[in-house]
């Protein structure tokens, strides 16, 4: 769904949708598990700078709400996360804050995203709200043991069979200092 500022120049839009599994992108690491359900609105915002500049923000206010499917950190087996947020974003168009190379911001400036051409796509938005929603680590549970790292099996399932040493080639010149 597109939110132009065009049309948002006319009236607010409301929006209420619901996107199916496959529907937007989260990347290969990440799958929705559930519909995404979201509620809100979209407005214009006319930021005044100086007489003549006025700047035409785009304000998304909503909720949403979805699961998502997440390997887990340590033995790869799927996890289901819920997630559940409310959002309230500004997007400013990009290039009208540029200053220079490189310029210190202030705090509210971080929460301010910018949109290149006529508006914001709702699909990015649900998107990028999504991904900050879900944890950096996700372990399927606090005991989780993990991976092998010689054959790869999952240790949760049951104890390896592959349990001789491995040694590492690089000590072999050491060992003839060991042996008497």
């Amino acid at each position: 769904m597109f939110i132009s500022v065009h049309e948002l120049e006319q009236k607010k839009l409301d929006f209420d949708e619901e996107f199916r599994p496959g529907a937007i992108d989260f990347g290969p690491d990440l799958r929705q598990s559930e519909p995404l359900l979201t509620t809100g609105r979209a407005e214009v915002l006319h930021e005044h700078r100086g007489a003549k500049q006025v700047i035409q923000d785009v304000r998304v206010v909503g909720h949403l709400a979805t699961k998502m499917e997440i390997a887990c950190a340590r033995c790869l087996d799927p996890v289901i996360h819920s997630v559940s947020r409310d959002f309230d974003l500004l997007y400013r168009p990009l290039g009208i804050d540029r200053k220079g190379d490189e310029v210190s911001i202030n705090q509210a400036e971080t929460e301010i995203s910018y949109y290149d051409g006529d508006g914001v796509l709702l699909e990015d938005v649900l998107r990028e709200q999504v991904l900050l929603a879900l944890p950096i680590r996700t372990v399927c549970r606090d005991d989780c043991k993990g991976l092998c790292p010689k054959c790869g099996g999952n240790l949760n399932a049951g104890a390896c069979t592959c349990n001789e040493q491995v040694e590492d080639p690089r000590w072999e010149a050491l060992k003839v200092w060991k042996k008497p």
